[in-house]
């Protein structure tokens, strides 16, 4: 009991640390922009991520040093890392100009698209890899047994609020009056299903298997049974870096691709490479890439049609109320100069 309680304190306090870290990389992005201006030469990349295993590629990648090998001949003296809790803040940010690359989900990218930002997607990072967690001690055996209970999941316009309402309005379901689903980052959904908050969550890996291991709820569906391969983060350059610095872009996209091929066969340095930068449990990462059924890829040809299809969700759902094409999101232009 005593070891228990001490797994759940550690883990309440390395969940602070991410939040912390998010909170932290935003207000540091601001700054480094401003000292960095427009003018000159690019010597610095601010580039965006959250801490989950779906954008391990870019962990693998910073940790490794693979950006100094190649991006210092180039002109880039120091690549920093930001980290955001959720893609809502991250777009944000990106929106405000902190940001020349971001991996974020593209349901969140499809939003900030819709409302004024200038990127585009260069590069696929992860399908599918986000589950239900039901809190222990509720049965599950169908999604109406979901109606009246409270979910915590990311904010509106993210992948898993969109997934997850669009999913509920395919049971029969009202996702606005026949469970209440309330907004939070995966620090804070994870305590609040610890503590008894809410009934369920609906986040990504490693989150649901953080919670299974504390003893405080259950994976009862993944995110592909609530829409097949569809794709989740994704690599995003802002039009900027597009424009006056593609050979940067083709070469941040390529390195992307080397650290994805490198995470699918050694799963366990990837695991330490992420609890570097997340202070989360190795052993907790490794378990989750077991059991999520997440797939890292690099290739956005593959993602098109999936991407697309967040912009008529997110329409239907009252999100965004500019239509946007995939020739407004995507840019495959750079895969395919390789």
């Amino acid at each position: 009991m005593v070891k228990k309680v001490w797994f759940i304190a550690s883990l309440f306090l390395m969940i602070g640390l991410v939040l912390l870290c998010g909170c932290t990389g935003t207000q540091e992005s601001a700054k480094t922009t401003e000292q960095n201006g427009t003018a000159g030469d690019k010597t610095v990349l601010n580039i965006g991520y959250q801490p989950s295993t779906h954008q391990m590629a870019f962990m693998t990648a910073y940790s490794k040093g693979m950006y100094n090998e190649t991006l210092a001949p180039m002109g880039i003296k120091e690549v920093k890392a930001y980290s955001f809790p959720t893609g809502a803040p991250e777009m944000q940010a990106m929106l405000a100009g902190d940001l020349d690359f971001a991996y974020v989900g593209a349901a969140p990218f499809v939003t900030a698209v819709a409302t004024g930002l200038d990127g585009k997607i260069v590069a696929a990072a992860q399908t599918q890899g986000s589950s239900v967690v039901l809190k222990t001690g509720l049965n599950y055996t169908s999604p109406a047994d979901l109606k009246g209970l409270t979910i915590a999941t990311f904010p509106a316009g993210t992948i898993q609020d969109t997934i997850l309402r669009t999913w509920l309005k395919e049971q029969g379901m009202d996702p606005e009056k026949d469970v209440k689903i309330v907004a939070m980052g995966p620090g804070d959904a994870t305590t609040a299903i610890m503590a008894g908050k809410v009934d369920a969550v609906f986040l990504p890996a490693p989150s649901p298997t953080t919670i299974e291991e504390a003893g405080a709820g259950k994976i009862i569906i993944h995110s592909g049974e609530m829409l097949p391969n569809h794709v989740c983060c994704v690599l995003v350059a802002s039009g900027k870096m597009i424009r006056e610095h593609p050979e940067i872009v083709a070469e941040v996209m390529r390195i992307h691709e080397q650290a994805t091929e490198f995470n699918k066969e050694n799963w366990d340095e990837a695991s330490q490479h992420m609890e570097e930068m997340t202070s989360m449990n190795r052993s907790v990462i490794l378990k989750s890439l077991e059991e999520w059924d997440g797939e890292w890829v690099s290739d956005p040809n593959i993602i098109v049609e999936s991407v697309s299809s967040y912009a008529n969700d997110q329409a239907a759902l009252g999100y965004i109320k500019t239509q946007v094409t995939k020739d407004d999101l995507i840019d495959t232009s750079f895969w395919a100069k390789q």
